[in-house]
C-alpha cells in the first residue's frame, strides 16, 4: 500500500512514457483509491454512453461495414474532428499534463522496411478484421460484457490475451 509518499506495491498506471522526474508522483497519485474510483466511474459512464448511443451495437457495426448506414461513420468522423481540434489547441496553447509536463506529439514514422507504412496498414487490417468478425472494438467489448452480452466475454478474454502477448514480445519486434 502507499505510505509516506512511496508508490504502492502494485502499479495500475502505465508510466512508460512519463518523464523520469515525475514518474514516482504519477504512480503515487494514479494509484490512490480516489483516482482508481474516478477511473472506474468514468469507465462506467463511457460504457453507458457507448450502449445508449448504439456505438457498441453489433447491428450498427455490421451496417457500417456493409455501407448501409451513416450512423457509425458520423460518430467516427465526429471523433476525428474533435481530436484534430484538440491536438491543434494543445499545440497552439502549450497545454501541459496534470504533472506540468509539456505534451509533445511525435510525427508517425513510416518505417524503414520494403513496404512503407506496412505496420500501420497491416495492424489496421488485423484490427478491422477482428472488429468485423466480433462486431466490437476493444472499448465496447467491456461495455457489451457489462451490459450482459455474455458471448462478448470470449472476445474480451482473447483481446486481453492478445494485449498481454504483445507486451511480452514488444521488445523483440521492429519498431
Amino acid at each position: 500500500s502507499a505510505t509516506a509518499g512511496f508508490p504502492p506495491d502494485f502499479e495500475c498506471v502505465d508510466v512508460g512514457q512519463v518523464a523520469p522526474e515525475v514518474r514516482a508522483r504519477a504512480l503515487l497519485e494514479g494509484n490512490r483509491p480516489v483516482a482508481l474510483l474516478t477511473y472506474f466511474a468514468v469507465g462506467v459512464f463511457l460504457g453507458i454512453v457507448l450502449i445508449q448511443s448504439q456505438v457498441a451495437s453489433w447491428f450498427r457495426i455490421q451496417e457500417m461495414f456493409r455501407f448501409q448506414s451513416f450512423h457509425m461513420y458520423g460518430v467516427i468522423g465526429s471523433a476525428v474532428v474533435v481530436a484534430a481540434i484538440s491536438v491543434r489547441l494543445i499545440q497552439r496553447y502549450g497545454i501541459t499534463t496534470i504533472h506540468g509536463e509539456s505534451i509533445r506529439i511525435s510525427p508517425k514514422e513510416w518505417g524503414k522496411g520494403s513496404v512503407p507504412g506496412a505496420r500501420y496498414w497491416m495492424g489496421g487490417a488485423v484490427f478491422g478484421m477482428g472488429w468485423a468478425l466480433t462486431g466490437a472494438c476493444p472499448g465496447p467489448m467491456f461495455a457489451l460484457t457489462g451490459a450482459g452480452l455474455g458471448v462478448m466475454s470470449v472476445a474480451l478474454v482473447f483481446a486481453i490475451a492478445g494485449t498481454w502477448a504483445y507486451a511480452m514480445i514488444h521488445s523483440r519486434l521492429p519498431h
